[in-house]
């Protein structure tokens, strides 16, 4: 157990869905936390207020809702990995590429349906590895 509060965990979570959506450069963060909001179905103002005015509590209904999003989120990713990794698998072998498909099968760790645990059992990560 780590001694982040659920606001802080709350806001670890918005603040990789929203870096998620945002586009580059012309895009900007506002629009990035609406289109996050409205994707996941979170309060924009709750994003806000996460980003820039950490509440001391928040919502039951918006924690869940960040929760699942970013469950959801990582779902995703592991997915488009683990299909990158079927295509690396088919090609020729090597060294370089034996030792980059044992590393992404010790990160990935078992196949869908072995899963052990969920996405919000995982230690958040950094927002570069996100």
């Amino acid at each position: 157990m780590t001694d982040l509060s659920a606001v802080d965990e709350a806001a670890a979570w918005a603040d990789r869905l929203i870096g998620r959506e945002f586009r580059g450069p012309g895009d900007t963060i506002d629009a990035a936390r609406y289109r996050t909001a409205r994707k996941h179905g979170v309060p924009e103002s709750s994003l806000w207020a996460l980003r820039y005015r950490r509440p001391k509590d928040i919502a039951g209904s918006v924690y869940r809702a960040l929760q699942r999003a970013y469950e959801a989120e990582c779902e995703r990713q592991e997915a488009r990995l683990r299909h990158e990794l079927e295509i690396t698998k088919t090609l020729q072998a090597t060294q370089a590429r034996s030792s980059l498909v044992a590393e992404t099968e010790a990160v990935l760790g078992p196949a869908e349906g072995e899963a052990i645990g969920t996405a919000s059992e995982r230690a958040v990560p950094d927002a570069e590895s996100f």
